[in-house]
C-alpha cells in the first residue's frame, strides 16, 4: 500500500503494511511497555503527555493527531495539551510529569548527553527507578512509531 503524496514529493510506501511481522512486534512492544508503565505505576495521562511530547518534537502528525485524542480520553485537559510544546513555561504539570517530560525529551535526542544528565537526576527526585525506566521505555517506543509513521508519510484525515 502506498501513501498519498503531497505535490512534488517522492512517493512512499506504508512500512508498516509492507512489512507486517515487524510491525506487529513493535505493537508486542509497545503492549509491554503499557503494561510495565502502569506495573510502575504511571497513570495514563502521564504515558500520554510522553507520547505527545515525542511526536511533537519528531513532528508525527499521525501520532499526534492518535495519542491527543488518547490523552483526552484519558482524562487529559485541551487548556494543558495546547501548552504542552512550552511545558517547561507553564505550572500545568506535576513534578511527576515534568520529570517524565524531561526524560522523555532526553530519550529523543540522545546526542544531548548533558541534558540526559540533568533529566535523570531531576526523575531521581521524584520518580522510583520503576517509573523512571517505564518512562524511558514508553519514550523509546513512541520514537520508534513516529518513525514508522513519518517514514511512510501516514496521513492525517479530516474529522
Amino acid at each position: 500500500m502506498t501513501s498519498p503524496e503531497p505535490a512534488g514529493t517522492t512517493r512512499r510506501i506504508f512500512i508498516d503494511k509492507q512489512s507486517p511481522k515487524a510491525y506487529h512486534a513493535l505493537v508486542q512492544t509497545s503492549e509491554a511497555v503499557r503494561a510495565v508503565a502502569a506495573d510502575a505505576g504511571l497513570d495514563r495521562v502521564l504515558v500520554e503527555l510522553v507520547n505527545l511530547r515525542v511526536s511533537q518534537l519528531n513532528g508525527c502528525a499521525y501520532c499526534l493527531h492518535l495519542h491527543t485524542r488518547a490523552a483526552l480520553r484519558a482524562g487529559d485537559t485541551p487548556q494543558r495539551l495546547g501548552v504542552l510544546a512550552a511545558w517547561r513555561e507553564t505550572g500545568l504539570f506535576t513534578p511527576a510529569e515534568r520529570a517524565a517530560l524531561a526524560l522523555a525529551e532526553a530519550a529523543t535526542a540522545v546526542a544531548d548527553t548533558a541534558a540526559a544528565d540533568t533529566a535523570w537526576a531531576a526523575a531521581r527526585d521524584v520518580l522510583t527507578e520503576d517509573q523512571i525506566s517505564a518512562v524511558v521505555w514508553v519514550a523509546v517506543t513512541i520514537n520508534a512509531f513516529n518513525r514508522v509513521s513519518v517514514m511512510s508519510r501516514h496521513p492525517v484525515r479530516a474529522e
